[in-house]
């Protein structure tokens, strides 16, 4: 192993080679130091494909496809960018099963970029991320890291012995800035009805964005709440501070917040650090069935971009682009539904474009379907809850049609889907 400072010159043509398959972490787990070298060396080290994640910096540009062939999950981020500009290949794939696609080697790794922390005791913890970018390193020929002062050290994050490290890279301070939208009346509408649907001494799963923040926010007159999700943000801190998520009733981890990955700032970074009532866990434990079905009152409460009036959902095409993401969506939804007094619910606004279009549809034009219409639950939007499983098409219609915005709801039952006339 190669250690070297943040301030000397980093030579990435010593490791990685035309040709190569790299895989950087993602999100706020991005190695900065490590991805911007990249995009300025790019042409020395001549074609590459790069798998990317969910992106929060703006190190890769579209003019970089000159010698970088761009590979991604989803186009959400910054990947956006590179989307829009038509040099992205999206895997349509579960967020799940990225971690088991590069342990057998269907996704390749010839190069992997981490981030870590280090842990005072002569390791290494991943600190932000346990996901597929661990996989990844594992099957790499070079591993290349880049050690952030400040980070938290995580229990669950150890970065495994099996795992060699050809270059070290101390001293980096610098993260990419966590997204934070601020949540509308909407949102804390929608909020306020799902929370009314968790009750105390529930699991819950929640994503991210405005509306998941909105919903954290409207969990805190409930008591001995349980958290288990992909992601874990700077809300649940402040759950756990108020004495609302004890996790005091969940069957495994108990006492314990368990997540994939960590959206936040340094309030979050500062509950996690060392914290044994906090651990990150591999997808085979946050998102895995096995693990899922043994959580009785699990609460999954997910957003999406629309719904159809049979229930299908799409959370993958806006606005006619394709973003990918479909991220844990079906897996916690269908956990969900199997939990012995859980329930999966979907959040949208009713409208987007300033209210100019509908999110509840007859169809989902694009024909891009997330959730199957068969793993339909809860539904809210700001104007109400509809309550879907075990209900007939014509009833779903009706219902759906019932929360949507009022200006849409006539149009939508005359257009309704052909099944739901049925």
């Amino acid at each position: 192993m190669k250690t070297v400072s943040s301030h000397e010159e980093i030579d990435l043509s010593a490791y990685i080679q035309p040709g190569d398959s790299v895989v950087c972490g993602q999100a706020l787990a991005e190695p900065l130091l490590l991805t911007r070298a990249l995009a300025e060396q790019r042409r020395e080290i001549g074609p590459i494909t790069l798998f990317l994640g969910a992106m929060f910096s703006s190190t890769f540009q579209p003019e970089h496809r000159d010698s970088i062939a761009f590979v991604a999950y989803c186009a959400t981020g910054t990947n956006r960018g590179l989307s829009k500009a038509g040099c992205l290949e999206i895997v349509p794939t579960p967020y799940s099963q990225l971690s088991p696609l590069f342990d057998q080697e269907r996704l390749p790794c010839d190069v992997a970029l981490l981030q870590l922390a280090d842990d005072g005791a002569g390791g290494f913890n991943l600190s932000l991320n346990k996901d597929y970018s661990l996989n990844a390193a594992c099957k790499a020929r070079v591993v290349l890291a880049e050690v952030v002062d400040g980070l938290p050290v995580v229990q669950g994050a150890e970065l495994p012995a099996n795992v060699r490290l050809d270059l070290v890279v101390r001293g980096g301070r610098e993260v990419p800035a966590s997204p934070r939208s601020t949540p509308g009346p909407e949102d804390r509408r929608i909020a306020e009805r799902v929370a009314a649907l968790i009750p105390d001494r529930a699991t819950v799963e929640i994503g991210i964005g405005g509306l998941s923040e909105s919903l954290l926010a409207a969990l805190k007159g409930h008591k001995d709440l349980g958290f288990h999700s992909g992601v874990a943000g700077d809300g649940l801190v402040e759950l756990v501070e108020a004495g609302v998520m004890t996790n005091a009733y969940k069957p495994r981890d108990r006492g314990v917040s368990l997540a994939n990955m960590m959206i936040g700032g340094s309030r979050l970074y500062a509950f996690a650090d060392r914290n044994p009532a906090f651990r990150l866990a591999g997808t085979e434990e946050t998102h895995g069935p096995s693990v899922l079905g043994e959580i009785p009152n699990f609460h999954a409460a997910n957003g999406c971009i629309e719904v159809d009036l049979t229930g299908q959902v799409n959370s993958e095409v806006a606005e006619g682009a394709y973003l990918g993401a479909a991220g844990g969506q079906l897996d916690f939804m269908r956990c969900a539904m199997n939990s012995p007094d859980g329930r999966s619910i979907l959040m949208l606004s009713s409208t987007a474009r300033k209210g100019a279009v509908s999110r509840i549809v007859p169809r989902i034009e694009s024909g891009v379907v997330t959730a199957p219409r068969s793993e339909a639950d809860l539904v809210v939007t700001e104007w109400g809850v509809a309550e879907l499983r075990g209900t007939s098409l014509k009833e779903r219609a009706r219902r759906l049609a019932g929360i949507a915005h009022p200006d849409f709801r006539e149009d939508l039952l005359r257009a309704a889907h052909p099944l739901a006339e049925a």
